[in-house]
């Protein structure tokens, strides 16, 4: 018998609550200079997750889209700003889910990071994980 995972989650105001009813994909802690931007952070920690397995349960109204470059356009809550979902025309069945915002606990850990060519350079990547200078092929 498969079990379902459900996770939930929210930004910062709790204006915007989701529920994903599905796996999350491969984490990956990403150092390009957007997600710096976006997250306000040395790096952003993004997973895919299905569309079909995900669903606003409250304030999908809140959530805005900048496009921050061709084909990526990132979803925030226009009440607080956290960072909540990004769409990629690369990967039109997925979102990139910002995991800070789930309210869940996640059993699987990072992956590896990317980017990391062009990491803060204040940032010390402190673990074990398998780095790459750029997108891995």
């Amino acid at each position: 018998m498969t079990v379902n995972k459900m996770y939930q989650g929210s930004c910062l105001c709790g204006g915007i609550r989701y529920e994903i009813h599905g796996e999350i994909g491969e984490i990956i802690q990403c150092h390009c200079q957007r997600c710096r931007k976006s997250n306000g952070t040395a790096f952003a920690t993004n997973a895919p997750v299905k569309k079909t397995e995900f669903k606003f349960v409250q304030g999908e109204h809140l959530l805005k889209f900048f496009s921050s470059s061709e084909g990526v356009e990132r979803g925030f809550c226009m009440q607080c700003g956290s960072p909540i979902i990004a769409n990629k025309s690369s990967a039109p069945e997925y979102y990139r889910l910002r995991l800070g915002t789930l309210d869940t606990p996640v059993e699987h850990k990072p992956r590896y990071h990317v980017f990391t060519s062009h990491k803060a350079e204040w940032d010390q990547i402190c673990d074990d994980l398998k780095q790459f200078p750029e997108w891995p092929e």
